[in-house]
């Protein structure tokens, strides 16, 4: 490492310079903690529809842009925000590592496998370089419940985990996809229901079961969109992990509103269930709650979850103490080679299949 990378950075009065490329949904959880840190500073956003970029520079006080390589000359911005469409994801992330900005990407890594890959390489060759960093932003781990589920499952005072599921059913109807046309295409998100909303609770079904994935079991199917996307609404998998654990998982876009995520986890001497971001630990016939959030969401997309800024004060952090920050393409793959998984053993008829790393999915 050079000695950016070990001693950490600082810009001007102690702020790192930020940018963010793409105003879209996900653009106000980036904007949002941005505003309201100490040591950073948001000094460019970026849209290919000027208009919007320049609404929300307005609105932020911050400049607007219509591409997102003027960051390229910009020593001031330090690092950026990509909050693009899936398929942009891999080569703007790659071009801004190599010009030495940090980045920290919306999932997915990528819109395909060969692309993750790519993407993977470029970001392990940028920090071994001059340690500029990409982070992936898994904003539900987290949570106050995914913090206390992962704290029972690494203390065993439950015993061994078993077995764990969880379920997502939520509505996406034809306006959404109507109003952003890179979804529900295979060439720019990559997948429906499983890269784009689900990947979430896979990420953290593997993240608490441990292991590698040695098997998957599943299937992609699209109910009631058939007419509007060409990607999946609904699916279902079966994984099983080298440790012995298995986890279900079952996920829809076809639901009539957004229910809250459930997950269980089931070990040795109890199960331990999160229902509207609530813990219960279920023992002995007994019901007790473990935790309930203390930061509520609220609004529209309150099932989102509202870790977004925990997330990124912590990469910025890591970006200012020289550390590599732990959800870097190789863990913030994880969840994606799940996806990919799911898609393999759905075209082989819903056969266990090996799951393999990134670059062998769809």
């Amino acid at each position: 490492m050079d000695n950016m990378s070990n001693k950490g950075e600082q810009g001007e009065k102690g702020l790192l310079g930020a940018a963010i490329v793409g105003c879209g949904t996900i653009f106000p959880q980036h904007a949002g903690p941005l505003s309201e840190m100490d040591e950073a500073r948001l000094l460019l956003v970026v849209d290919s529809d000027l208009p919007r970029a320049e609404r929300e520079a307005q609105r932020l006080g911050c400049e607007a842009a219509d591409d997102y390589r003027v960051i390229l000359e910009r020593p001031d911005i330090r690092v950026v925000h990509l909050c693009t469409p899936h398929h942009r994801h891999a080569d703007i992330a790659a071009e801004l590592l190599a010009a030495g900005k940090h980045v920290l990407t919306e999932k997915p890594l990528a819109h395909t496998p060969e692309a993750a890959e790519a993407l993977r390489a470029a970001a392990e060759s940028a920090w071994k370089r001059s340690g500029t960093q990409l982070g992936v932003t898994f904003q539900n781990r987290y949570n106050e419940s995914s913090q206390v589920i992962r704290e029972i499952v690494q203390s065993g005072r439950l015993g061994r985990l078993l077995c764990l599921k969880g379920s997502v059913s939520w509505s996406r109807t034809p306006e959404y996809y109507a109003g952003s046309p890179w979804r529900g295409q295979w060439a720019t998100e990559g997948g429906g229901l499983l890269i784009n909303q689900t990947i979430h609770t896979l990420d953290l079904l593997q993240w608490f079961a441990g292991g590698e994935v040695s098997r998957i079991a599943g299937s992609v199917t699209t109910d009631t969109l058939n007419e509007v996307i060409e990607v999946e609404d609904t699916a279902h998998a079966c994984i099983d992990f080298d440790n012995g654990v298995r986890a279900l998982f079952y996920g829809t876009n076809a639901y009539l509103t957004n229910s809250p995520v459930e997950l269980e986890l089931v070990f040795e001497q109890g199960a331990v269930l999160q229902r509207r971001d609530r813990v219960y630990l279920l023992q002995d016939g007994e019901e007790t709650e473990l935790s309930r959030p203390s930061r509520t969401a609220t609004g529209a997309k309150s099932y989102w979850g509202v870790s977004h800024g925990l997330l990124i004060r912590d990469f910025y952090r890591h970006v200012r103490e020289g550390r590599k920050f732990w959800l870097d393409a190789e863990e913030g793959g994880r969840a994606l080679n799940l996806v990919y998984g799911i898609y393999a053993a759905s075209r082989a008829a819903a056969k266990v299949v090996p799951a393999g790393p990134i670059g062998t999915g769809r």
